[in-house]
């Protein structure tokens, strides 16, 4: 897919002129999301609505829409991970909170002699 768009030196409408396949990957999904409106639209009024039109299909245009499809998904599947990640990543913290506290309150119920011993270990 990629490939052929590369080949064919795939443009897509953006609102400052056009961008390249590449450039996609540094636009926000939400961006994403109009340009893939804006492609569909226009799949929509080449098709038209008419029975007895024939059905022409734009290859390129399909392949446009199948890209910008396939960026948003792998955007979306990122994000999810690094929500996830974070969502570990916290969650760890706070049972490695948790172990010190019930390490302190360990140490603090010993008796003197053995904080004593602890330190003449150490």
């Amino acid at each position: 897919m990629f490939e052929k768009a590369s080949r064919l030196k795939v443009r897509f409408p953006y609102t400052k002129g056009q961008v390249t396949v590449e450039d996609l990957w540094d636009l926000s999904t939400t961006v994403l999301d109009g340009i893939y409106k804006t492609l569909r639209a226009t799949q929509k009024d080449q098709d038209g609505d008419s029975l007895l039109a024939e059905r022409r299909t734009d290859t390129v245009l399909a392949l446009q829409i199948d890209i910008v499809k396939y960026i948003v998904t792998v955007k979306v599947a990122e994000a999810d991970a690094k929500k996830l990640a974070t969502a570990k990543r916290e969650q760890k913290a706070r049972i490695m909170e948790l172990i010190a506290e019930k390490q302190d309150e360990s140490l603090k119920n010993k008796s003197i002699e053995e904080l004593t011993a602890l330190v003449g270990n150490l």
